[in-house]
């Protein structure tokens, strides 16, 4: 699928990301999350079972194509900021060209007499999102429309357009968490599935400490595959790291129910039964804090990790 190059923002010579992924040019992160993973959900090769395969094929290249670059820009503070800086650049020459730009949509049309700017541009755009992914052979058309509103805001806005500091700071904590991987992944395979990019997004802020974010990473891929072995393991991981034992034994406890020799699930188990042996009839949640806080940072418990699963 081709992306419209010469209307909206991208008659500029920039990818419209916010377009893409049918979100506000005022969306906060957390926004822009929710509106990904409702695309991703829509998108994923599991979705709908009334698919022929050539459906699902071209769903999950769109997946991986197009959305998770787009989404991707959005998770590092730096890159995002970059790219902000780049629309607010086309704003400025969007104001001092906007009596030679044609607008070439309706709706466009409409958002640039109305008095109403704010409640028309995001009524409009939310309307077009709602139905953007849902036929395939549209979607360049929509993101072109959603680009189009997005060239109209800002010429009409300027630098009211973007969001306020207040709204990026609400969002930098969860921003921040992200940062720590590289802002340009290696490009992945074609036929990496939803699944496997949470759980490599997981695994590297692991790697990195950050466990709360990667707990986030392993309970959207859980939503999309409840009994994925390796997402269960890992989120066993997870807990244990943070001293959640109990929870720690419940994913580690599953996964081994999937997969009786699964590594990291076994290795797990052999760190839980040491540091907070379950007797019968009692559970890990009721060992002795104290116990939990001191024992889990050596031994079998730091090296955990030593051995990756893709």
């Amino acid at each position: 699928m081709s992306l419209p190059n010469n209307i909206g923002l991208f008659k500029f010579d920039f990818t419209d990301r916010h377009a893409i992924l049918g979100v506000p040019i005022n969306a906060d992160f957390k926004e822009i999350r929710q509106r990904y993973l409702k695309i991703a959900r829509r998108l994923h090769p599991d979705s709908n079972a009334t698919k022929n395969a050539a459906e699902k094929q071209q769903a999950n290249e769109l997946l991986s194509k197009l959305v998770n670059p787009a989404y991707e820009k959005f998770t590092s503070e730096r890159s995002r900021s970059e790219y902000m800086l780049l629309i607010k650049d086309i704003a400025k020459r969007a104001g001092q060209e906007q009596n030679k730009i044609q607008l070439n949509y309706p709706a466009s049309q409409e958002l640039n007499k109305t008095n109403n700017i704010d409640h028309i541009y995001r009524t409009t755009l939310q309307k077009l999102a709602q139905t953007q992914y849902e036929d395939i052979e549209q979607i360049s058309e929509t993101i072109a429309q959603i680009s189009e509103l997005n060239l109209v805001y800002l010429m009409r806005k300027a630098d009211k357009a973007f969001p306020s500091p207040q709204m990026v700071a609400t969002a930098a904590p969860e921003v921040q968490t992200a940062q720590k991987t590289p802002p340009q992944e290696p490009e992945q395979p074609q036929q990496e599935s939803l699944v496997d990019q949470y759980l490599r997004r997981a695994q590297k802020l692991m790697e990195k400490n950050n466990f709360p974010q990667a707990r986030i990473e392993l309970q959207d891929a859980l939503k999309l595959e409840p009994n994925n072995v390796v997402c269960h393991s890992l989120m066993g991981i997870v807990y244990l790291k943070q001293n959640q034992l109990t929870m720690a034994r419940v994913h580690v406890n599953k996964a081994l129910q999937l997969d009786p020799n699964e590594p990291m699930a076994l290795r797990s188990k052999q760190v839980l039964d040491e540091v907070a042996p379950q007797a019968p009839g009692k559970t890990t949640g009721s060992s002795d804090p104290g116990k939990q806080e001191d024992k889990p940072k050596g031994g079998l418990f730091g090296g955990l990790f030593g051995g990756k699963k893709k």
